[in-house]
């Protein structure tokens, strides 16, 4: 089967979510796919400076590098797939205002630790997690052959992203703890996105 068939039937239902996305969104990303994509890369470059910054605050944590190191390759490596495929179109990286997605959520991570990490983990959880659903939705739904492509070859990526992070918790924290946490901030990230961006984001 190939990726892009397996994006049509996967169930893209993550128990990490709260809410699914609105059908307002894939509207405004299916309009705009170009800008979208730039914002895409982005994110992608977003994602590996959040890993990067993960492995130098817990420096010492054991076990944290061995599997943060090759992540924040892999989101490199999206990163150059994604600008690529801009440079090929004409297009290249453009200044883009962000979204409240990201702040907002940041926010939301407690200062002191152990709290701190549990946090951190869950929050690049969950962004892992909506991206995972959201271009299940690209996959299957743009006009675009060569996008659709793109975004169904992520999809096993993004979903052993977010995997990652939950190993990481139930390795460190209860899983009665980590659920909970989880369920307060999947609100706070649903809560986020009940309002559509009026400008078309990876994450709006």
């Amino acid at each position: 089967m190939s990726a892009l068939a397996a994006a049509k039937t996967s169930n893209a239902k993550i128990k990490w979510l709260a809410a699914p996305t609105s059908d307002a969104w894939l509207e405004q990303a299916i309009a705009h796919p170009l800008e979208l994509l730039i914002d895409h890369a982005h994110c992608e470059r977003k994602a590996a400076g959040a890993v990067v910054q993960l492995m130098f605050r817990y420096l010492c944590e054991p076990g944290l590098a061995e599997v943060l190191s090759p992540l924040a390759r892999e989101e490199l490596e999206h990163f150059e797939r994604v600008l690529t495929l801009l440079k090929a179109r004409g297009r290249y990286l453009e200044p883009l205002a962000a979204p409240p997605y990201g702040a907002v959520l940041a926010k939301q991570i407690r200062r002191d630790e152990p709290q701190r990490m549990l946090d951190s983990f869950l929050v690049a959880g969950l962004i892992e997690a909506r991206s995972h659903e959201r271009m299940s939705l690209l996959a299957t739904h743009l006009a675009d052959l060569e996008l659709r492509q793109l975004y169904a070859d992520l999809l096993a990526s993004e979903a052993r992203h977010f995997g990652l992070y939950w190993r990481l918790c139930e390795q460190r924290f209860q899983r009665e703890l980590i659920i909970a946490r989880l369920q307060e901030l999947a609100a706070v990230e649903a809560g986020i996105l009940a309002n559509l961006h009026p400008q078309p984001r990876m994450h709006s």
